[in-house]
């Protein structure tokens, strides 16, 4: 069976992904008196803005203000069709890709498919830890969330009471770090509120960190004062420290006590979610995929890889760029132009990523912001986060939205999205997709 798809005279070209990098090159891709097709390909109908599902998680922001329905995006856009389905194989010496709903032939294939936990071979982690990638997970997160807290209200066990109000974050980087200022909030302004027959001092927030610091990614100066920030705010910040079990009570930790929680969430890696067919050969470091400075898979001319799925090693990077939104977006907009050269027979330019600066927030009024050789803390750095995400997100009504949730959680404080919606308790980091 093949793919209902509108028969084109021109070059078809397939995008898997409609995440940052998928996404970019469709806004870039312009071929004047062509009659192409561009196919996107995606098992969900939205792109989700992935940097603020951490609070969907906490409350902050309801779920259709971070997606954003792919249709309506592409509707600006055209030669461009949309497949709500799930990729099964590749096979790049036929140029065929399979799906659950069929084959479906290509001229140039772009694989954007985005990364996944890494878990690194731990299965008691992978079966009972949580995870933040995807919306379900984010709404699943909360609800566990909770409902621990309810099931803590409702024992009189001071043990079991704790387990339930302790929550850890496995990993130092930005999830982990917004997670963890996120939930303080909550337990100083909202939980004191909501459940006044439990002790909230009994509540503890840790963050375990393999690595010497917090933010490996970012200089010092950040580390350093994002670990001043999350202790003044009372987290037990764990420096390393590794993680080496859990099994959805007692989090194993090496050379150190264990920690007794109900809640564990995993952010300390991801890889490449890498479609099956790939060439064993061609899988590099984080199960990514080995592309050229053009974003070209080994011996495939008509075949690239962009986004977190990519792997192009360099004197700067030799392992690879940092799978964050900016290296997708720019590898997009760069891919774009290089199909319109290679379907016009031009020399393809390299890819040069332009590091912009990064940045994470800790709670209100705090975060760290680097912008090449400027770094600061504190409230602007809070402010010019705010405004950079905001600007960032998918969608006009989308951006005002989050600006009014956000200004009126500035004021009051107050997260009105603390519902419980049907969870999968037995598979914490189940997608639901």
């Amino acid at each position: 069976m093949n793919l209902n798809l509108p028969l084109s005279s021109g070059p078809r070209i397939v995008v898997i992904g409609g995440g940052f990098a998928g996404l970019s090159l469709i806004k870039n891709i312009k071929l004047p008196n062509t009659d192409y097709k561009l196919v996107l390909i995606d098992q969900n109908n939205f792109h989700t803005f992935q940097p603020l599902l951490y609070q969907v998680a906490t409350g902050g922001l309801e779920v259709g203000s971070i997606a954003f329905p792919l249709r309506r995006f592409l509707k600006s856009y055209k030669n461009t069709i949309y497949r709500m389905a799930q990729v099964t194989r590749i096979d790049c010496e036929n140029n065929l890709i399979n799906t659950n709903l069929g084959e479906l032939k290509y001229d140039y294939l772009v694989i954007a498919s985005g990364s996944v936990p890494n878990f690194f071979g731990n299965k008691d982690l992978e079966q009972h830890a949580m995870v933040l990638k995807t919306i379900q997970q984010s709404i699943n997160m909360r609800s566990i969330i909770l409902r621990n807290l309810e099931e803590a209200a409702n024992t009189n066990d001071i043990e079991k009471k704790k387990s339930f109000m302790t929550f850890v974050f496995a990993g130092g980087g930005p999830t982990g770090v917004e997670m963890a200022g996120a939930l303080v909030e909550l337990k100083k302004h909202i939980f004191n509120k909501d459940y006044p027959e439990l002790d909230i001092n009994l509540m503890q927030i840790y963050i375990v960190e393999a690595g010497n610091r917090l933010l490996s990614s970012m200089s010092q100066v950040s580390s350093d004062k994002t670990l001043f920030f999350l202790k003044k705010m009372g987290v037990n910040v764990l420096l390393n420290t590794r993680l080496i079990g859990y099994d959805g009570e007692e989090i194993l930790l090496e050379n150190t006590a264990s920690i007794f929680s109900k809640n564990l969430v995993w952010t300390a890696g991801v890889k490449g979610n890498v479609p099956d067919g790939i060439a064993k050969e061609s899988i590099a470091r984080s199960f990514r995929i080995q592309v050229n400075e053009y974003n070209q898979l080994t011996n495939f001319k008509n075949a690239f890889a962009i986004g977190d799925i990519a792997m192009y090693s360099s004197k700067e990077y030799p392992n690879g760029y940092p799978m964050v939104a900016p290296v997708a977006i720019q590898q997009g907009e760069q891919l774009a132009q290089n199909l319109i050269r290679a379907i016009t027979n031009k020399n393809l330019v390299p890819f040069q990523y332009r590091d912009k600066g990064s940045m994470a927030t800790i709670s209100k009024n705090k975060a760290v912001v680097e912008l090449h050789r400027f770094k600061f803390q504190g409230l602007f750095a809070w402010f010019v986060w705010t405004f950079v995400h905001l600007m960032s997100i998918v969608g006009f009504r989308n951006r005002v939205i989050v600006l009014i949730d956000w200004i009126w959680n500035y004021f009051s404080y107050d997260r009105a999205l603390r519902i419980i919606t049907g969870f999968n308790d037995k598979k914490k980091n189940s997608s639901g997709e």
